[in-house]
């Protein structure tokens, strides 16, 4: 006759068989196909390399400078003479009376023109070189751009590179907490059977071991996640066959604050084009004043306007003459003298003023955000440092404990509530220490993003 203690235990044990099955075949998770081969070895300057390459914001920084660098080249060329050539046939209908024809603006039913000309702009903006000094800041301020752009992708590479390594640590002490687990429940099980312990110690360590499954199949997931990530800022196709080197043991030093935040005054590229935009303005003003001032231009021809396209010919008008020299040159002088416009000079100086005052006070304000956010950062960094030397040690006294509140267990000197909260504060403090170190991984990269890198 089958009893129910006998039918409660062989439920537990076909219970116990599933779990131990479900911890030998992890949560199988959708992965895009990579390619075949080992995997990519991965340092974090290769995910930076690597990313500079492929990141639309960045490579659009990038190009923005390049058209600034023509937009300089052009208005370097506006400054010089322009040297041009032109050659026309101009036939006039005749009249049979007049040797210029129906049109009396030619001196002949055939002229010909063949004109080298040379034209110089001496316009304000070309003589004070206001055009081109502009040009020049607008330049710096794209190039300034690119910094800000690298820096902020530099953060987003620093961020997605380390919460993959953390995931993986993170995975990896799951595994462990799952394989402790797996050994308390036998060792309960086992006294269980000689009587040593009660059926209640069974029970809380397997539920502390499917917890434990549990979590290291949520990790697993998370790890996933935090790899398809960093493939997206890495590949030009979606790629999870690499892996990442973890080096966030690896010892790193914060500056002084005193030379932060010299860096950061000299350096920071917000700062830079903040101040680059108030020169800019500035000299928006000034051209808005030079359109007040008088402009001349110079065109100077040398060539041929003659009745045949020859080096000499006859005058259609003058035949008696001869023939007469056709090569010449001549010059054209024109000064404009702005006199009334209806106010419109005077309204686009107000509104050049107007964004010169805006831009000034756009420089005060990044000013101050960039000395509170230094102070903010540095701050941060100081308070991860700190808990990493922290939660260092504080994994080190969670090893132990476990190690010494197992070995009291088996001795009958503590019960099974005290070694499972000792296998939860090892998983907890492990899993802070990660974090703690990337934060200060972190924490460093956005300083640096403050100072223009140290």
């Amino acid at each position: 006759m089958i009893t129910k203690p006998f039918i409660v235990a062989a439920s537990a044990i076909v219970l116990m068989a599933a779990v131990h099955a479900a911890a030998q075949s992890p949560l199988p998770l959708m992965q895009p196909q990579g390619a075949a081969g080992p995997p990519v070895l991965i340092t974090l300057q290769d995910a930076m390399n690597r990313a500079q390459k492929l990141d639309s914001p960045y490579l659009a920084s990038v190009a923005d400078a390049q058209v600034a660098l023509e937009d300089r080249r052009q208005a370097k060329s506006a400054m010089l003479p322009q040297v041009s050539s032109t050659v026309q046939s101009l036939v006039t209908q005749g009249n049979g009376i007049t040797p210029s024809g129906r049109f009396i603006t030619n001196d002949g039913v055939h002229v010909y023109r063949a004109w080298g000309v040379i034209r110089q702009d001496l316009s304000p903006s070309t003589y004070l070189h206001t055009g081109y000094q502009r040009a020049e800041v607008a330049e710096a301020i794209a190039k300034t751009r690119v910094d800000v752009a690298r820096l902020g992708l530099e953060t987003t590479v620093n961020r997605n590179y380390y919460a993959l390594v953390v995931a993986q640590r993170k995975y990896a002490t799951a595994q462990q907490a799952v394989q402790q687990a797996q050994r308390f429940l036998d060792l309960t099980q086992q006294q269980e059977r000689l009587g040593q312990v009660a059926r209640a110690d069974v029970v809380k360590a397997d539920l502390q071991y499917q917890q434990q499954l549990q979590n290291y199949n949520d990790l697993n997931l998370a790890m996933e996640n935090a790899r398809l990530n960093l493939a997206v800022l890495l590949f030009p196709t979606l790629n999870e066959n690499f892996t990442v080197v973890d080096d966030m043991d690896s010892a790193f030093a914060l500056p002084p604050f005193p030379e932060v935040q010299a860096l950061a005054q000299e350096q920071n590229p917000d700062l830079r084009v903040a101040n680059l935009a108030v020169t800019e303005a500035g000299l928006d003003v000034k051209n808005a004043r030079n359109a007040f001032l008088p402009s001349l231009s110079i065109d100077a021809n040398y060539g041929t306007e003659a009745n045949a396209f020859a080096l000499h010919s006859t005058v259609a008008a003058d035949r008696e003459a001869g023939l007469l020299p056709n090569l010449g040159f001549f010059i054209t002088g024109t000064i404009n003298i702005p006199i009334w416009d209806w106010g419109g000079l005077n309204s686009k100086l107000k509104q050049a003023r107007l964004r010169h005052n805006q831009t000034q006070a756009q420089l005060s304000q990044t000013q101050r955000q960039l000395i509170g956010n230094l102070y903010i950062a540095y701050n941060e960094a100081l308070a991860a440092q700190s808990a990493v030397t922290t939660t260092r040690r504080a994994a080190e006294l969670a090893t132990e404990s476990l190690r010494l509140t197992t070995l009291r267990y088996q001795a009958g000197e503590s019960t099974a509530l005290e070694v499972v909260d000792a296998q939860n504060a090892f998983v907890t403090v492990r899993n802070s220490y990660d974090d703690a170190q990337a934060r200060a991984r972190l924490a460093i990269s956005t300083l640096r993003t403050l100072t223009g890198g140290f």
